[in-house]
C-alpha cells in the first residue's frame, strides 16, 4: 500500500511540474513529458518479473 501511495505522489508530482512548465512554455512541456515517458516506460520494464520463467531449450 505505501509503495502504491508512493508511485501516486510521484505522478501527481511529475505532473504538477508539467503543468508549471506548460505555462510557460508548451513545446518544452511536451518534450520533459515525452522523456518522462520514456523513463517510467524503462524503470517498469527494469523490474524482474515476479513469477520465474522456464528457459525454453531447443
Amino acid at each position: 500500500m505505501r509503495t502504491r501511495l508512493l508511485y501516486v505522489l510521484e505522478v501527481v508530482f511529475a505532473l504538477a511540474i508539467l503543468f508549471g512548465v506548460a505555462l510557460i512554455h508548451v513545446p518544452a512541456a511536451l518534450i520533459l513529458g515525452g522523456l518522462a515517458g520514456v523513463v517510467a516506460v524503462e524503470r517498469a520494464l527494469s523490474v524482474p518479473s515476479p513469477a520465474p520463467r522456464k528457459e525454453a531449450r531447443s
